[in-house]
């Protein structure tokens, strides 16, 4: 591409972005006149959201919730590290001031973070954030070991790592004091599958997460 089609590409790109926003602003307002009324008078989301930054994931496209429905957090693999101030701050505030009811960590088959936490190289500043996958990988070794498919072992420690995601949520103290408290949230780990575009729940037991990891872990006194 010469210079001047690259120019009018990224002005293609960026105009059509603010082509789309007013067409999908007209639609709304056809639909309900009080739309953005009811939008700007706050939010009171059922969900707290954890998913992958890969673009083909939208939460709200794929679940079919609606603005103001769930409150999105999303990183590379979907990770919930407790070093990681981004996570742990959305965390903090969806459960103690919006309240949500459900946390879901989201993970999706075909994970390009996994993929590359397995390969055998250095990845620059991604080392330290995949070295938790690889973390994942070494808890369950014997079990992913045991899978001779490549794919079939790959999908599997997609499941693994959310699961273990998973269990990192409820170690926060967040979530302990407001589920001791409340009876909420309640943590869900699911996967979402390109070939078919199903949401895959893990069936992660909340309750019995939560009495193991409290044998070590437990925050509920404040």
């Amino acid at each position: 591409m010469s210079q001047s089609e690259i120019s009018n590409y990224l002005k293609q790109t960026h105009d059509r972005v603010f082509e789309h926003n007013h067409a999908w602003a007209e639609e709304q307002r056809k639909r309900d006149p009080d739309f953005f009324t009811k939008l700007s008078s706050g939010q009171t989301p059922e969900y707290l959201w954890i998913g992958c930054s890969d673009s083909r994931i939208p939460a709200e496209q794929i679940t079919g919730l609606g603005p103001g429905e769930a409150f999105v957090h999303r990183n590379i693999a979907n990770l919930v590290v407790n070093t990681d101030l981004n996570v742990m701050s959305v965390i903090e505030y969806a459960v103690r001031h919006l309240q949500v009811k459900h946390i879901v960590v989201c993970g999706h088959y075909g994970c390009g973070g996994v993929k590359a936490a397995m390969t055998p190289k250095d990845l620059g500043l991604l080392n330290p954030w995949l070295r938790n996958i690889r973390d994942v990988y070494r808890l369950h070794e014997t079990e992913l070991d045991a899978i001779k498919d490549e794919n079939a072992r790959y999908n599997r420690l997609v499941e693994l790592s959310v699961i273990e995601q998973c269990r990192n949520v409820i170690k926060t103290a967040a979530v302990q004091q407001s589920y001791a408290k409340n009876q909420f949230p309640i943590v869900h780990g699911w996967v979402f599958g390109f070939e078919d575009g199903l949401l895959k729940d893990l069936k992660v037991d909340h309750e019995a997460m939560l009495h193991t990891i409290q044998k070590i872990y437990n925050l509920t006194e404040e």
